[in-house]
Order: C-alpha cells, then structure tokens, then sequence
C-alpha cells in the first residue's frame, strides 16, 4: 500500500462563537491511502482544545508507516487490535486512519462502510444545527432560516459573560422556530451554582437536553448534577474515551462521542456497547470539518437518540459531497466505503 497526506484550510461561513473560543477556519490533514488501483481517504483536523496543530497531524500520520501493510484489511485489523498506533497517539489520528482504511476495504468489497459495520439500512438522521453565541436577533433569523429548511433540530451554544444573554439568545430562538427541538452546549461554562439555577429557566424555554454544563475535570460533579437537572445532561469534554463513558454510564442521561476524540468508528461502537442497557444514550458529534471527516459517523447515526454532525455545514465551501445535510437530514450513501467524493481529487 501507497499513502499520501495533504493540507488544506477550511474556512467558516461565519465565525463561531463558543464559551471559550470564536473560530473562524481551521487546518485539515487528508490522508489518501491507495491499494491495487483503488483509494480510501480520512480526515484530522487541527484543534486548538486538543493542542493538535497541521504540522503535528501530519508527521503523526505519516509516522503510521501503513506502507508496511500488504493490504488495507491487514492494517485495519492492526489498528481494531491496537497495534497499527501507539498508545499515545491522538485519537484524532486514529480515526483518521481507521476512515481511510475503510473507505477503501468498502471499496474493494463493494459495500458501504455501514454494511462493514453489520447495518443493513442506509442510515439517515436529522442532524443539529448549531447557532452559536451571536446577537439575539441574528440568532432568530437563522433560526427562522433553518427551519424553513427543514431542520428539526437547533443547538444553541451559551456561556456569555452574562447568563442573561444566553436565556434572551435561546428565547427568541424558540420564538422564531417553535416546532423544532432545542438543545443547549454551554461547552463547560457554568458553575454547578450557575447551572442549578439555570437549567429549570432553560427546562421552561422548552429545551430537551444540555451539553456539559460544568468545567470538564470533574465527573461527579456532572454526575450529581445530572441526578437532579430538570433536563437531560450530556456528558462531552468530561467523556472522551472508553474508560469516560463507563464511569459516567448511568450517571448523566447521554454521552457525546466524537470520532475525533475517541479514536474512530470501532472505539464508538465499543462505547455504545458500553452504554447498552445504563440509562445513558448516545449522541454522535462531531469537530467543523468537511464532509470527509463526518462520513464515518454518519454510517453509525442510526444508533444514536441525538446526532449533531453539522460540522461541514459551517463551512464556507465544503470540497467534498456526499453525506447530504442541507435540509436537516445527513445521509450514508449506498456507494461502496465512505460514499464520499471530492472534485479536486478527481
């Protein structure tokens, strides 16, 4: 096997605001993996959260040596057993790889990569998507644009200085779109004071479920919160591999895993695994990045209660297509492997 990396930027629309962050473009490392006249492709994306920068996912992924590998299955099977990465590398590397190694074993079998994985239905799934900390009124009419789009789904993104603007943020949200359903990322914003007092006005507001509301490093703090929330809380930076999800399984009501953070498709499905039968449920997230890099998740959106993989749609081009989303709605394709294409590519 041949592989081969390129860098691009991928620009935001808009700059996205978070609790702790605005950005606006971030890096994209794609991997090409190429074996007897076929091509399988990944995608890692830089992040500062995760102190990876392009420079590093590069050398990281030309550091994986899949040329030693006679064929994409043989590496695959390496990586499921942790021998194709060391233990320290990052999870975003992993699932890089992983991605392109089954975007070419579909190709070669001539199935989706959901087919690999034992679905038999072409997964589709109406995504969240994300309006985050902006003005009151240019936070309404993009919540009137999406939904005559057709989402169903809006997550807000709060954690402004004030909580005030937040709740008037998510307010006329509500007001503007009143049929979808609403789901609210302060990204570790509040105190476990703040977010006692805030959820039930959220909970009132017609919220389904919050996202990390506390500063991640401590679960049970999460945990007890949880036990109490009039809403569902959804453990994401305090969940981020394996281990993370079995000791918050029962405790919080959802776990947001993140192929960027868990380490691939597979490392997913172990946590899913996990969480079968706890009380807690599964939501599919996901970094900005294109379509690419969503793909993966997309062939597991059927297994989870919340998906949140908008990530292409904040981009100001997204180079590749394939997984749909324009209309709320993200889907596999029946296309052998990941069922993606990218002109430049071509």
């Amino acid at each position: 096997m041949k592989s081969h990396l390129r860098t691009v930027r991928l620009h935001l629309a808009e700059p996205l605001r978070i609790s702790r962050s605005t950005m606006s473009a971030r890096d994209a490392v794609w991997l090409t993996v190429e074996h007897e006249g076929l091509s399988g492709h990944g995608e890692a994306v830089s992040s500062v959260y995760y102190a990876l920068d392009a420079d590093t996912l590069r050398r990281l992924l030309g550091g994986l040596e899949l040329s030693r590998f006679a064929d994409p299955e043989s590496a695959l099977e390496a990586l499921r057993e942790g021998e194709l990465a060391h233990v320290d590398t990052p999870a975003a590397v992993t699932a890089a790889a992983e991605s392109a190694l089954l975007d070419l074993v579909g190709k070669r079998a001539g199935v989706p990569v959901h087919r690999l994985l034992g679905a038999t239905a072409t997964p589709v799934a109406a995504t969240a998507r994300t309006i985050g900390i902006t003005a009151p009124m240019r936070a309404a009419a993009e919540a009137r644009r999406l939904a005559a789009r057709g989402f169903a789904v809006i997550k807000a993104k709060a954690g402004a200085p004030d909580p005030e603007d937040d709740i008037e943020r998510v307010r006329v949200i509500r007001d503007a779109a009143p049929g979808v359903r609403l789901l609210l990322d302060p990204n570790g914003a509040w105190t476990p004071t703040q977010a006692a007092a805030l959820l039930p006005r959220y909970a009132d507001l017609g919220v389904e479920a919050v996202e990390q509301p506390l500063a991640p490093g401590d679960p049970e703090a999460l945990g007890a919160l949880a036990e109490k929330s009039p809403l569902p809380v959804i453990a994401d930076e305090d969940a981020v591999a394996l281990d993370d999800a079995r000791r918050l399984a029962g405790r919080v009501q959802g776990v947001n895993v993140k192929l960027a953070k868990c380490g691939g498709v597979h490392a997913a499905l172990r946590i899913a695994d996990a969480l079968e039968g706890s009380g807690t449920e599964l939501m599919l997230g996901c970094l900005t990045a294109s379509s690419l890099g969503l793909a993966p998740a997309v062939h597991l959106a059927e297994r989870a209660r919340w998906t949140d993989l908008d990530g292409h749609l904040l981009l100001a081009h997204d180079p590749w297509t394939g997984i749909g989303g324009g209309d709320g709605f993200v889907r596999a394709s029946g296309r052998p492997g990941l069922g993606v294409t990218c002109e430049d590519l071509a």
